[in-house]
């Protein structure tokens, strides 16, 4: 096993820190830095397997502060920006200009692009979107509950609060 010069330690751990595997580290320091060294030494330096447990703090916290910044700012990976698709997208329906069935199923797609952004929030499930939607809906109900609007808007004038054991009233109420 080679000794590993701090640099290339920094190298290691960041790039684990951005989900690459041990192989992918293993080029990239090859490719970097000239060195060779085997998936095992790089997976030494992963604090969150079994065999990086022994990683000393400053390199665990640089693991760790890597992780979370790249989690935050995962738009700055090309792929995973809108705009990114939408140029792709359109170079391909230029490349197309005389097939009308390719440049549809294009339009298909980036239609589905803009939809996809307008329903999706962070990448939510369609279950987390609609106990988001309820909590917003509460919250905004406290709001008028505690700080009431000085009129009343008129569709609320004809809304009805029953309890649970009330029935519903055969006369109209004036």
């Amino acid at each position: 096993m080679a000794t590993l010069r701090e640099p290339v330690k920094i190298f290691i751990v960041q790039s684990l820190a951005c989900f690459e595997t041990p192989q992918q580290v293993v080029e990239s320091v090859k490719q970097e830095f000239n060195l060779e060294i085997t998936r095992q030494q790089a997976a030494l330096y992963d604090p969150t397997k079994a065999t990086g447990k022994n990683l000393s703090k400053k390199l665990t916290d640089l693991f760790y502060k890597t992780r979370a910044d790249f989690k935050d700012n995962f738009e700055s990976i090309p792929i995973a920006n809108k705009v990114f698709h939408f140029k792709e997208l359109q170079s391909i329906y230029d490349d197309y200009s005389k097939n009308r069935v390719m440049r549809a199923k294009i339009l298909k797609q980036a239609q589905g692009l803009i939809q996809m952004g307008n329903g999706v929030q962070s990448g939510l499930s369609e279950k987390e979107q609609i106990e988001v939607e309820m909590k917003r809906l509460e919250l905004e109900k406290l709001k008028r509950e505690v700080n009431p609007p000085e009129t009343r808007p008129p569709e609320e004038d004809y809304k009805i609060s029953l309890n649970p054991d009330e029935e519903i009233p055969h006369e109209p109420i004036l």
